[in-house]
């Protein structure tokens, strides 16, 4: 490991991100981490800044306080990074773990993308654009990952290029032409 990722890195945690460890976790199989799955998620869909996707991946989200949780009671579920819609990164599951965010998946005929993925979550939806501060925070994000994993600029893909017909995250209002352009 280089002397930037130890200075990025510690144990697979960033040091600039807020540290909220998720039960929702485990270890990764002995393959090496190259992908990054990009997803989208706002709870209750399309609402913004509540506390319920954190609530979600610790385990402790109450699913009778909205209608829209009832599909969510015992989900077990987690990702590596969340960035709100302010730009703010918190990290959930080590980078070294096995983070539960893809769910059935495949990429380049290889299943299981979990094992071998960096999931990050942007809060959103499929049908409002992300802010400058998430674009800002995902490419700083995604040039100090790419500096630790052998993650290829084709090797960073959207929710549904992993899970397509299941997933359409990162979804529409996503910019990938403006987000690669940002990257190192």
């Amino acid at each position: 490991m280089s002397e930037q990722e130890t200075q990025l890195f510690f144990g697979g945690w960033h040091r600039k991100a807020r540290k909220t460890p998720s039960p929702f976790y485990n270890m990764r199989p002995d393959t090496p981490v190259n992908l990054l799955v990009i997803h989208n998620i706002s709870l209750p869909a399309g609402q913004f800044g509540l506390p319920y996707i954190e609530q979600l991946f610790l385990g402790c989200l109450d699913c009778d306080c909205h209608p829209d949780f009832a599909d969510l009671a015992g989900m077990k579920v987690s990702s590596h990074f969340l960035i709100n819609r302010q730009g703010a990164l918190q990290q959930f599951v080590s980078t070294d773990d096995r983070a539960w965010h893809a769910g059935v998946s495949c990429f380049g005929g290889r299943e299981n993308c979990n094992d071998y993925s960096i999931g990050i979550e942007l809060e959103g939806c499929d049908d409002k654009p992300f802010t400058e501060q998430q674009y800002q925070t995902l490419a700083w994000l995604t040039d100090n990952l790419m500096q630790s994993y052998p993650i290829s600029r084709d090797r960073i893909v959207g929710h549904s290029d992993i899970a397509p017909g299941r997933k359409t995250d990162p979804g529409p209002f996503f910019d990938w032409d403006k987000y690669k352009k940002m990257l190192g």
